[in-house]
């Protein structure tokens, strides 16, 4: 076989990361919402004609590994034609929680069929209806979590399907919005189809896809080196929940392969802290991306050496009709402090300790109006530096949400927001700290809270202490109490929340 040109093979992988990139523009710049403008919660990512990863944006580590799956469902139900658009947010159906939906089309240079290559685009959705405004209820089955879409044609042949709009947006709190975002991602597929369809027309398919197929030669090569330089073995490692739900992992590494294996984690509840198996592969996709030395090509090379095993029925891969709000924003970073907690012991050399480990979820809403946001914390500290702090960590790589933004759109005024001192566990390198926000509701508002590492802190590694626990405080009528974790609540104006996130575990002995 000839061995591809390096210099050749870098090019092309530039110029397909650029497209879900420049996707990526489109869509935060033509969005409705500021969860979408600001935070910027969206992913986009580039599929070959069988839904394998080519490229992803540097977006949320929690969307990409688990789009392809989206990808594979869609292509199940339909023999998408050019122009076509579906969306499908169904976590039985490849979607990981009802907010994110995912548009795919399918990419078609010169009209040709099949198509050559796939387009997504995941965005979290301020709103899709279910028991609470933002949808990230303290659900007990996901029919209580919003509006939920199996893959379905939101788009055919460039004509949009004005009843299926009608039909979304009549579900949702905020529909205004919920159609400009749904419009963006619609334009995110168009340019990223264009992009893709140029690059056919001036290197030719045959030329792409070699260099597509040597890149992810390239990353199944480089994983399989990083695995081969660990030591063979089995390691384990068991972290839960603030309700006591406990993830137990086993990786076993050897010969350049590794075999991850939730057995004996919890089953699954009936509550909203319930992960999908695409959930877990994207965590694990994640965790292992992370043991890389450089700039590697994420693509789906990475994953060949890996093998995943997520009994059904668990909480790391739940039957339907388990509510599952939770599960992409709390149980993901969860399964990844257990993975990064059994990799500690064959690769301490690379592993921090645990970061905050959850993302402090805040959804409110009222008349006319729905909010969601995540809240950054402290990273954990590792072997040769300290965690860095005040920042989203691990499965999120959201945004902070400007204060300005936020108070200008929504009945609120943000009355603090600053670094938690101290907040970071101490040790040869301390813990990143945490943040504390408080917001004042100027309107009556219906609030959920789903936060965790309340009960159970951020571990520290090799005798560093662990990071410190999160609080989350309501001040009403000149009094305060301290709240649970995950909560739902009535708030009236004047009433002043106060979130004070978790800070990472230390590393190693002062």
């Amino acid at each position: 076989m000839k061995r591809p040109d390096p210099i050749e093979l870098e090019f092309f992988r530039q110029l397909l990361v650029s497209i879900p990139e420049e996707m990526g523009v489109v869509l935060r710049k033509t969005a409705f919402s500021a969860n979408i403008k600001e935070r910027r919660d969206y992913s986009c990512a580039v599929y070959d004609a069988q839904a394998r990863t080519i490229a992803m944006g540097d977006h949320m580590p929690v969307h990409l590994g688990a789009m392809p799956l989206s990808v594979e469902h869609v292509l199940r139900q339909f023999d998408l034609r050019p122009g076509d658009v579906a969306v499908v947010n169904d976590p039985f159906a490849g979607g990981t929680h009802l907010p994110d939906i995912t548009a795919v089309a399918g990419v078609f240079p010169d009209q040709s069929r099949p198509a050559a290559f796939y387009v997504a685009a995941r965005a979290h959705h301020s709103d899709v209806g279910g028991m609470s405004p933002g949808s990230m209820p303290l659900a007990r089955e996901i029919y209580q979590e919003g509006l939920r879409l199996p893959p379905i044609l939101l788009v055919r042949e460039g004509k949009l399907d004005d009843g299926l709009m009608r039909l979304i947006l009549a579900n949702v709190r905020t529909p205004d919005e919920r159609e400009g975002d749904l419009l963006a991602q619609w334009m995110a597929m168009e340019r990223g189809a264009a992009r893709l369809t140029e690059a056919v027309a001036r290197y030719g398919l045959p030329r792409l896809n070699a260099n597509v197929t040597a890149l992810a030669d390239y990353a199944q090569r480089r994983m399989t080196a990083a695995l081969k330089s660990l030591p063979a073995g089995c390691y384990r490692f068991e972290d839960s929940l603030d309700e006591g739900v406990t993830i137990r992992a086993s990786i076993t590494i050897s010969d350049g392969r590794a075999t991850v294996d939730f057995s004996g984690t919890d089953p699954q509840v009936a509550g909203p802290v319930n992960a999908n198996y695409a959930v877990t592969l994207s965590a694990v996709f994640y965790v292992f991306r992370c043991l890389l030395d450089g700039d590697v090509p994420a693509n789906a090379g990475l994953l060949r050496p890996i093998t995943v095993v997520a009994p059904a029925g668990s909480v790391v891969n739940a039957n339907p009709p388990a509510a599952m709000a939770a599960g992409n924003v709390e149980t993901s970073q969860r399964i990844t402090d257990v993975l990064l907690g059994a990799l500690s012991t064959a690769a301490p050399q690379l592993i921090p300790a645990a970061s905050q480990g959850t993302m402090n979820n805040l959804s409110f809403g009222g008349d006319g109006f729905a909010w969601y946001e995540t809240i950054a914390g402290g990273m954990g500290a590792a072997q040769n530096c300290d965690g860095q702090s005040a920042v989203h960590t691990h499965m999120t790589n959201s945004w902070n949400t400007p204060i300005e933004a936020f108070e200008h759109s929504h009945p609120v005024r943000v009355r603090a927001y600053h670094v938690r001192r101290g907040s970071g566990g101490a040790g040869r390198h301390r813990g990143g700290d945490g943040i504390v926000r408080e917001i004042e509701f100027l309107a009556p508002a219906d609030v959920t809270i789903l936060a965790d590492r309340r009960v159970r802190p951020p571990y520290g590694l090799d005798g560093g202490q662990p990071g410190a626990l999160g609080r989350t405080l309501l001040r009403t009528g000149g009094k305060s109490r301290v709240l649970a974790g995950k909560i739902r609540l009535d708030v009236q104006p004047g009433d002043l929340l106060r979130i004070e996130t978790p800070g990472g575990g230390g590393f190693g002995l002062e």
